[in-house]
């Protein structure tokens, strides 16, 4: 069942960005960078569930479409932080109605109990993972 709803959730996700030139998964990334912003790659990957080459891939064509930059780590000169740009931004705000209208969409038949429940379930299953 869990898989079956991330396939229609990654599915419907797909066409509301689409149009907008990203993948479900390259606004997986955006959004972990909304969140957190100035991860290293390979911490990027871990939190979008993608392997460090798919990220790595990723990283190139989100930097080359303007959505994010690369900075080195003052910390540590070696390591480079990845960090959303302004464009970044923008696009997520372009796509937060739609998608929360998605989530909607998903949730429409649930009670508010329901959903509570639901919602609660999602997020220890996830920790679970993460």
């Amino acid at each position: 069942m869990v898989k079956r709803l991330e396939l229609a959730v990654r599915s419907n996700l797909d066409d509301i960005v689409r149009p907008a030139g990203v993948t479900a998964l390259q606004y997986t990334a955006l959004t972990v960078l909304e969140r957190h912003d100035g991860l290293s790659a390979a911490r990027l990957a871990r939190d979008s569930f993608v392997t460090a080459q798919s990220m790595a891939d990723m990283v190139r064509i989100l930097e080359r479409r303007g959505l994010i930059r690369r900075e080195r780590n003052p910390a540590s000169r070696r390591e480079l932080l990845i960090r959303l740009t302004d464009a970044g931004r923008a696009l997520l705000a372009e796509l937060a109605e739609p998608v929360r209208l998605l989530e909607r969409r998903m949730l429409d038949d649930l009670t508010a109990r329901q959903e509570e429940q639901f919602r609660l379930a999602l997020s220890r299953a996830w920790r679970a993972l993460s």
